[in-house]
């Protein structure tokens, strides 16, 4: 019995100094792991762009691309290198976008000098920025509804002049003047009186076809399409009285020596004046060296037309006849 009791005592023993090792061992076995520590680069903030909204087109033609804009190949990458695209001959042009994830080849290519103008008179449309209008406002125009038919139609014109267009109107009978001046009338004499109340002198010795300017020559200026000053021009139309005399050859003239000249010059008259071949011949020669176009309408008057259509030919310009009735013979 007390060999058993000394065996437990033993045993007890042992299991104590094995418990009392363990803890004293084991925080020493223990293996100790790094902490991991997960660096990333911070991300550039991505680049939002706004895009019109484009509704989806079947099979749309690609559109020219402009010469005038550098065009790059966008990628998901950021890069500070842009890649260049070579230019494309393409025969449509589009003003849409792409349909592509980004930007697309869509803009159109325009053409001219960025801004628009012209209108119309007698039908002949001009697209023209710089129009002079030289107008026959002689005692004649009241024969045979001419009166009525010029100024309903010269007002339409003046109406429908785009918003950019310089526009200018110069009236003429024996004398010629800017449309709004005032006239002053003695025998054989004529005064204009233009802005600033400045004076220019005609005269003539007796002839309606024989008026020539005295003196300085009255100089005209541009006018812009704004709805006042067409207002203005539609008034003057209406308002300023026939006058006596028919010559052409000083209202165009007064026209070619705008600055800048004009690209387009409406010219209309009902009278065939003494030397109206001659100024044809000088005036299409001058009109030509400056890029002037002159479009010619023979009012109700055949003698006019071999002169008017000799005129509108030497200038490149279109000559159109109006009848009796008004009806309208586009000759060139």
């Amino acid at each position: 019995m007390a060999s058993i009791m000394s065996l437990v005592i033993a045993i007890l023993i042992v299991v104590q100094v094995a418990v009392l090792l363990g803890f004293l061992l084991l925080p020493s076995l223990r293996m100790e792991v790094a902490p991991i520590v997960a660096y990333s680069a911070e991300m550039e903030e991505e680049e939002v762009v706004d895009r019109p909204e484009v509704a989806p087109q079947v099979q749309r033609q690609p559109a020219a691309p402009s010469s005038a804009i550098a065009k790059v190949i966008a990628t998901s990458v950021p890069t500070p290198t842009a890649v260049p695209v070579p230019d494309t001959d393409t025969p449509d042009q589009s003003i849409e976008f792409g349909d592509g994830d980004d930007f697309g080849d869509g803009w159109g290519q325009g053409s001219g000098s960025g801004f628009g103008g012209g209108t119309s008179f007698f039908g002949v449309t001009s697209k023209a920025e710089r129009i002079a209008y030289v107008i026959d406002y002689s005692a004649s125009m009241r024969s045979g509804g001419r009166e009525d038919l010029m100024r309903k139609e010269l007002t339409k014109s003046v109406d429908r002049i785009a918003p950019k267009t310089n526009y200018a109107l110069i009236f003429f009978a024996g004398p010629a003047w800017v449309a709004g001046d005032e006239i002053d009338w003695t025998k054989g004499e004529a005064t204009v009186i233009g802005k600033g109340r400045r004076k220019y002198q005609w005269k003539s010795p007796g002839t309606a076809h024989e008026w020539r300017q005295v003196g300085k020559k009255q100089p005209v200026e541009w006018l812009s399409a704004t709805q006042g000053q067409l207002s203005k021009s539609r008034k003057t139309i209406k308002e300023t009285r026939l006058v006596w005399g028919t010559r052409w050859d000083n209202p165009l003239e007064m026209a070619l020596e705008m600055d800048p000249p004009p690209q387009v010059i409406y010219f209309m008259t009902d009278g065939s004046a003494k030397g109206s071949d001659s100024w044809a011949r000088e005036i299409g020669a001058r009109a030509k060296t400056k890029g002037i176009k002159i479009n010619c309408v023979a009012m109700m008057q055949p003698k006019a037309h071999d002169s008017m259509e000799d005129l509108a030919k030497r200038t490149n310009g279109h000559f159109t006849i109006v009848m009796q009735g008004g009806k309208r013979k586009k000759v060139r």
